[in-house]
């Protein structure tokens, strides 16, 4: 048995079980759920290897959720019933940590699926952050920024290699210690079997499912990754040479790529401005893990050397893996800033008590300068007033130091971060 990786959302699940009667684990396929999940329960059912079928569930629920607690209910969206069954065990016991439901599929929400309020806790889990895969040295902590503290001098360790390196081999558990190649093999294998069982075998709508299709949308958002990409640019990037592709068949497939967490939507911030510029809409899409991306472009380290534009997107949907992980075990939340302007910032945290930080996303040090004008330009069209000052203004590089420039903004290579 492979050794378990410490995971960040460890310390997460361990609170919430003292707080909620049951704990939703939810995150893509092959993260890492069913061995956190183990980790923090006393015995375990698997749903999705049961012979049963959810017409039968009726008969017998009491045998699915009896048993030491926290119990774990892996993969309990195989039998959605499950769901009312356990909300009504959590009632009748009143006892926090009773259960620990893990799921790599959102089901539609439907009339019998009462609401989980006051009973369900949700975690999201994603791949390994930089921090968890030991590339990190987590030197400098997103709490620390987000309570304005000061930046500890240090130096990343990272090249260009070794980034394309960890954006090709992803933060998939099941691959560290392992090749490059076989990373990469695995990573295809994975894209595959999104295609052609995950998403095709999903229902939303009533739309067959066709895995060619599946396909090409995914490969649009690869060539769209890290963008406010709009459905409509998706349907006019498939729908062409290769046939018909009807802008609900589009819709229904990015909503299914979503509910199997593949796909992750980072929505507009919409501060108090002191100027009258209107924010745009469109969330930007990113992939749970950056190393989807260049194996739906059937793409390597010298491929992507050819295009460094896609490298730095690829980047920043790496940083965004981190960031969203490391804000989650901080209480806070990410999104980022785009106004009718043209001006974009790459991702503002917000935390407790109103805190907030900006932050500009940079492959490379020579881009430090036009992201710090970004910032500072920003900063100055945020009503603070109103919002408040923020803890802090950061540029993520993939190289370079960290520390703060004299004009406040604090640079940080992201093998140095952690929560």
């Amino acid at each position: 048995m492979a050794k378990y990786i410490p995971r960040i959302v460890d310390d997460l699940i361990a609170k919430r079980l003292t707080s909620s009667g049951a704990l939703v684990l939810e995150g893509p396929r092959a993260c890492g759920k069913t061995a956190t999940g183990r980790r923090h329960c006393r015995s375990s059912i698997q749903v999705d290897a049961l012979s049963t079928t959810e017409a039968s569930l009726a008969a017998f629920p009491e045998s699915l959720i009896q048993g030491a607690v926290p119990r774990l209910i892996d993969e309990w969206q195989a039998l959605p019933h499950l769901w009312n069954v356990i909300r009504h065990a959590v009632d009748d016991r009143q006892a926090p940590g009773q259960f620990i439901l893990t799921g790599s599929a959102q089901p539609s929400d439907d009339k019998t699926r009462h609401s989980g309020a006051g009973r369900f806790s949700r975690i999201r889990m994603r791949p390994l952050t930089l921090f968890e895969s030991g590339v990190s040295t987590g030197l400098v902590s997103l709490e620390s920024l987000l309570h304005g503290r000061p930046i500890a001098p240090g130096t990343s360790s990272l090249t260009l290699d070794t980034i394309l390196e960890e954006v090709l081999r992803g933060g998939w558990p099941a691959t560290r210690g392992s090749s490059l190649a076989t990373a990469m093999q695995y990573v295809s294998d994975y894209v595959e079997e999104t295609r052609r069982a995950d998403v095709a075998g999903y229902e939303v709508g009533s739309r067959g499912r066709d895995p060619e299709k599946i396909g090409r949308v995914l490969e649009s958002i690869a060539r769209n990754v890290a963008t406010p990409v709009k459905l409509s640019t998706i349907h006019r990037d498939v729908d062409g040479e290769h046939g018909v592709l009807s802008r609900h068949t589009v819709s229904d497939y990015v909503e299914i790529l979503r509910r199997i967490m593949v796909v992750e939507e980072v929505f507009v911030w919409r501060p108090h401005l002191r100027t009258k510029a209107k924010l745009r809409s469109t969330p930007k899409l990113y992939f749970t893990d950056p190393s989807l991306a260049p194996a739906l472009l059937n793409t390597d380290a010298f491929g992507l050397t050819a295009d460094m534009e896609l490298v730095g997107l690829l980047f920043e949907n790496l940083v965004m893996r981190d960031l969203l992980v490391y804000a989650q075990a901080c209480d806070a939340k990410v999104a980022y800033y785009h106004d009718d302007l043209g001006l974009e910032v790459d991702a503002i945290i917000t935390g407790p008590a109103g805190r907030w930080i900006a932050v500009e996303i940079k492959l490379g040090s020579t881009m430090v300068e036009q992201a710090e004008a970004n910032l500072l330009k920003f900063a100055s069209k945020v009503d603070t007033d109103r919002m408040g000052e923020p803890a802090a203004l950061v540029v993520v590089t993939g190289r370079g130091y960290s520390g703060t420039l004299p004009s406040g903004v604090s640079i940080v290579p992201i093998d140095l971060l952690r929560p």
